[in-house]
């Protein structure tokens, strides 16, 4: 009886096949910093699937650039929660599909700066492997182009638009029958559109932060101005701000979007103590009493912005 000789290359190459090739290694997420300013506030909506696959990929894609961008530490983020709700209550679209009038109702509603959202607009999975009389070898590989973008909460322009395209490959490999075989690897989708989403997810932070910062009136009592933002956003005591009333709309003769509204400025107000968890109290120092609503703003050159 002849026994098999097999090339010692091949047995390598089999036992290494075994083990299947090393993981990649994840995408690193935007550095923290430590935050100078008051944060934004942000509402990121559940992306577009416009693919053949489930919703959840556009549920996933938000979830993924609300964890790049609180790892910035730069923004608040509207809870999931709170964020379903009211749409869900203003019959809103929970698809990604926000329009100018849509975001500016979202904004007041959710008192948030900016809204991001965006689209699946490509994703699939394809498999690759080769078969030899005692190996086998199979990969499959997760492709996904996702679309961000961030809309004005205040006039409901589009600021900003990118796309990313991203990848995610898993391995296996079988030799003399032994080894892993291979089924559909479900990681690889939010692995693809991860590294999809962590291509631009800077960008959009670089973009926002270039966003005007603003706090409301939310209420008054006498000489006490409430404020909706505190100690969470990041608004220091004895900030002094300018206090605006927004009038009517400008609209861009060209196109007919708002681009801002009429102003009447009112005076100062200067921040004297934090309420509750992200809430305060100021006083005006300058001019007349403000009404439920007004805006205020952070001058340009207060210290320690």
């Amino acid at each position: 009886m002849r026994h098999l000789r097999l090339p010692a290359a091949m047995f390598v190459l089999g036992t290494l096949g075994c083990a299947g090739a090393p993981p990649a290694p994840p995408p690193q997420p935007i550095n923290a910093v430590k935050v100078v300013g008051p944060r934004l506030r942000i509402a990121v909506v559940d992306f577009e699937n416009k693919t053949t696959y489930g919703q959840r990929l556009g549920t996933a894609s938000a979830d993924i650039l609300v964890t790049e961008l609180g790892h910035t530490d730069r923004f608040i983020l509207i809870e999931r929660a709170k964020l379903d709700k009211i749409m869900a209550e203003q019959k809103l679209g929970l698809t990604g599909a926000v329009d100018p009038n849509t975001a500016a109702q979202m904004g007041k509603l959710l008192g948030a700066a900016a809204i991001v959202t965006g689209a699946v607009s490509e994703f699939g999975v394809k498999s690759q492997g080769s078969d030899m009389l005692i190996a086998e070898s199979k990969k499959q590989v997760a492709e996904a182009v996702v679309d961000v973008r961030i809309i004005d909460a205040e006039t409901g322009q589009i600021l900003y638009t990118e796309s990313g395209r991203g990848n995610a490959t898993s391995s296996s490999s079988t030799f003399l029958g032994l080894g892993s075989s291979q089924s559909y690897d479900e990681a690889l989708e939010g692995k693809a559109l991860r590294a999809a989403i962590v291509g631009f997810a800077n960008n959009v932070t670089a973009r926002l932060q270039q966003i005007p910062w603003s706090c409301r009136v939310a209420d008054l009592d006498g000489p006490t101005v409430y404020l909706d933002a505190g100690q969470r956003t990041g608004l220091k005591l004895g900030t002094v701000m300018d206090v605006v009333h927004l009038g009517g709309e400008i609209r861009s003769p060209s196109t007919g979007l708002v681009i801002g509204h009429k102003e009447a400025r009112l005076g100062k107000i200067r921040v004297s103590n934090y309420l509750g968890e992200d809430a305060a109290t100021g006083e005006m120092i300058e001019g007349s009493a403000p009404a439920k609503g007004d805006l205020c703003k952070i001058m340009q050159g207060t210290p320690g912005y």
